[in-house]
């Protein structure tokens, strides 16, 4: 039996971005599903300060949908998905960035559900909180100002974090080319900015939504590296394989590797359906 593969996207994102990587999988003969988290996609807060012309004190007070949301609650909307795709056989589950926080601990909690966890330069905190990783020297090269720039409003008083990606400010829009897509054309960069949403949960999970060796320490593991990427070093990618492998070390990631930014394997996909595809392949085979 095929694969079912399911995908968690990472901070401001949504199931949108994930549509020229499905097309591709379906031509491979892949079956996928792409997962909004909670507040995301169609569920998302776009207030009308957003729109142009814009109203930055309006965006600034507006309430969102994702105030309060949890990581629990991204895990136990995941898991349910899982639940429903295993029905089907097996299930190769795929994030990136910070959507990796949300498949561990799916993965924690409920391994059985899982053929194969696929981390695509995503966050797998082992040895530290991903806050605390913000903090080591793999980290040094990220450049935090342009996000900082586009920030709206108090996030304790929303209860979320906001980030105005409709800026037009020439500097800001830069900086984050730069982060997310400095090897795609303007044109890439901007169409993809547009698919961003303004809003994302503060919370990021605490020491006990870190991996699990009895748990998710016994799913088949990948991890696909992304040269180019800013926002999530290579550095730190190579020290998450490097943790993940020493706590289990029997079984250890299976590397793979595209030369591409944060985003441009998802804006160029066929080489990472090419990546996913092999990994289907490892299954064993049905008896």
């Amino acid at each position: 039996m095929r694969p079912t593969f399911v995908l968690v996207h990472g901070a401001f994102a949504n199931s949108f971005s994930f549509a020229p990587l499905q097309a591709e999988l379906g031509l491979l003969g892949h079956r996928s599903v792409a997962v909004d988290l909670p507040g995301h996609g169609f569920a998302a807060t776009y207030p009308r300060a957003y729109q142009a012309p814009q109203d930055l004190e309006g965006l600034a007070a507006t309430p969102g949908s994702l105030k309060g949301v949890t990581l629990a609650d991204n895990v136990a909307h995941l898991v349910a998905i899982l639940e429903r795709a295993k029905r089907n056989g097996p299930v190769i589950l795929v994030s990136h960035s910070r959507g990796g926080l949300t498949a561990t601990v799916a993965a924690n909690q409920r391994p059985d559900l899982i053929d194969r966890i696929v981390y695509v330069s995503a966050w797998c905190p082992v040895d530290l909180d991903v806050s605390a990783y913000y903090a080591e020297p793999e980290m040094a090269t990220v450049d935090t100002t342009g996000l900082a720039s586009a920030m709206v409003g108090n996030p304790g008083e929303l209860g979320l974090l906001r980030s105005n990606f409709r800026t037009s400010d020439p500097g800001v829009l830069a900086a984050f080319k730069a982060a997310f897509l400095a090897d795609g054309t303007d044109d890439e960069f901007m169409a993809f900015l547009s698919t961003f949403q303004p809003d994302e949960s503060l919370d990021a999970g605490t020491p006990d939504d870190r991996a699990q060796r009895d748990t998710w320490g016994r799913i088949p593991k990948t991890y696909v590296r992304l040269t180019e990427d800013t926002s999530v070093p290579l550095a730190m990618q190579d020290r998450m394989i490097r943790e993940g492998d020493a706590l289990t070390p029997e079984n250890p990631y299976d590397v793979r590797t595209l030369t591409s930014s944060h985003l441009k394997w998802l804006v160029d996909p066929a080489p990472a359906a090419r990546v996913l595809s092999e990994t289907a392949a490892l299954l064993p085979a049905a008896s």
